[in-house]
């Protein structure tokens, strides 16, 4: 039995003895079920066909959905059931459709806060069968939701701040809540909020501070006395800017980590509101635990067995290679990270600090953001240029204040847009390009180029050309010129979420010695 179908059983066996029955599916069901709650999937992308009597199925990119339309309401009663199952998405990472294994359970009907304590326990509980090396981060974004509203955002500003919380952007939300006009009290509130994880000594008193209702810090109480009850309090951490940007849960979230997997091997919360959706007048809380990650545990031969964890043990830290790098290395050695390797004369790409537990390495600028997202890396220095091309699922702790330029929109001097015909635009950055004529409601043509991007126009490749702009010498010098601003580009401290998590305090003390740095700037 390998490690995967061990862990199955492990799992199946704990559900069974906390009273929770089989639930059995098929691998697809009729693609309208998914078609009308589109905005509450993980994937946009649904995979469908044409079954035989005319109806348009699809291959199931949530088992949710299906055992909530399934359920029969009982009133004072909980209808628990748990599933292994497959679902058909987009993986974040490779962009491809995955078939992806799940295990978890759904716990709909009569469900308060002390059954949604319950639940998360058995999460953190699934994690440990598979490896004691794990952490169940537990949010309510509801907080964020209250503090954002009394703070006067609505409607694209609000939208964008919950995303802004989600990746710990302070330095993003911050100009946000400016440019909305936000008292100074209700923004340092929300940035207060954005920046809040911890164990419960941490985290309480100051949600208490920043006057949260107690209706909302109750249901993390229960959460806190139950895995204190259950000898885990070790293993919950309570992360206030988890999961904020999502419309698909109503009340606590949480999100297990395994030491060593670079993206997080449990995700659930409470939905009552999508059961509410699906005309079902109850709560429900579920969470799935996602097998394929065990593919990474690689040597880990028995369910529960510690991992080695002699690499976790440093801080990994990507640089760009070039005089970027140099300089940002320079202010982490003054924030107390110091690899006095790094700058030695030799064709090395990897240096480390023994004493400090801090190792570098070198890698192309375009490429970090890659290191961080698949774990390789715990943070790095990236562009804001790369964040907003590829959107990597990562951390954006802070900006900088370093390599500091733009991404512009230029043309030769005499151009004049015509508006009655498609416009032609040669960039290496395809989606920052569709984003931004998109929100003027521009139809263009892009054209991918990886390098003398100026030439495009000159030599009527192009009408206007998406790219790069520091001093602007080189617009200049071949007859071009800057039409727009699309966004200012900068250096950005980035950390892999799972690596946050078990590093937090470490990060954390990075974090404010760089801080400490740039904001004299």
């Amino acid at each position: 039995m390998n490690l995967e179908e061990k862990t199955i059983d492990a799992l199946r066996t704990l559900y069974e003895e906390n009273g929770y029955r089989r639930y059995k599916m098929s691998k697809f069901e009729e693609y309208d079920l998914y078609a009308k709650n589109k905005d509450l999937l993980v994937s946009e992308g649904i995979i469908t066909f044409t079954d035989t009597n005319g109806k348009l199925m699809a291959l199931k990119p949530d088992v949710t959905l299906s055992i909530i339309r399934n359920t029969r309401e009982q009133k004072g009663k909980r209808n628990q059931v748990y599933y292994n199952e497959s679902v058909y998405r987009i993986s974040d990472t490779s962009k491809t459709y995955r078939e992806i294994q799940q295990t978890g359970l759904e716990c709909i009907g009569d469900v308060d806060d002390n059954a949604a304590a319950e639940v998360a326990l058995l999460a953190a509980k699934s994690l440990c069968l598979i490896s004691k090396d794990s952490l169940l981060c537990v949010s309510q974004p509801k907080i964020a939701a209250v503090f954002l509203t009394e703070a006067g955002l609505s409607g694209e500003a609000y939208e964008q701040a919950l995303l802004l919380i989600t990746s710990k952007n302070r330095h993003g939300l911050s100009t946000l809540l400016s440019e909305n006009d936000c008292t100074a009290e209700n923004a340092a509130r929300v940035l207060a909020l954005t920046g809040l994880s911890g164990d419960e000594e941490t985290v309480f008193p100051v949600l208490e501070k920043l006057q949260t209702a107690q209706d909302l810090i109750l249901p993390l109480k229960q959460v806190a006395d139950r895995f204190r009850e259950a000898g885990l309090s070790g293993m919950l951490r309570f992360d206030l800017s988890l999961e904020c940007g999502t419309r698909y849960y109503s009340g606590i979230v949480f999100k297990g980590y395994l030491d060593g997997i670079p993206s997080a091997a449990l995700s659930g919360g409470r939905y009552d509101a999508l059961a509410h959706r699906m005309g079902k007048k109850c709560g429900a809380i579920g969470f799935a635990v996602y097998m394929d990650v065990l593919e990474r545990l690689n040597g880990i031969q028995e369910v529960g067995t510690k991992p080695d964890v002699t690499e976790q043990s440093y801080l990994r830290i990507a640089l760009p290679k070039g005089r970027l790098g140099e300089k940002v290395y320079a202010m982490f050695e003054k924030a107390g990270f110091e690899c006095p390797e790094v700058l030695s004369d030799s064709r090395k790409l990897i240096f480390t600090n023994e004493e400090k537990k801090v190792r570098y390495f070198w890698v192309k600028p375009s490429d970090v953001a890659v290191y961080v997202e698949r774990g390789a890396a715990d943070i790095g220095v990236c562009g804001k240029d790369i964040l907003m091309e590829y959107a990597p699922d990562v951390y954006e702790l802070m900006d900088l204040k370093t390599g500091n330029c733009r991404m512009a929109v230029a043309a030769k001097k005499d151009f004049r847009d015509d508006l009655n015909r498609t416009l032609t635009v040669a960039t290496k950055f395809g989606r920052i390009a569709a984003d931004y004529y998109a929100s003027l409601g521009r139809d263009i043509d892009i054209v991918h180029l990886n390098g003398s991007i100026e030439l495009a126009p000159i030599l009527g490749l192009s009408d206007v050309i998406v790219d790069i702009v520091e001093t602007g010498t080189t617009l200049r010098e071949n007859g071009l010129v800057e039409y727009e601003t699309i966004a200012p580009i900068s250096a950005r401290l980035i950390a892999n979420r799972a690596s946050f998590a078990f590093m937090e305090e470490k990060v954390q003390r990075l974090y404010e010695g760089l801080k400490a740095q740039t904001d004299g700037e």
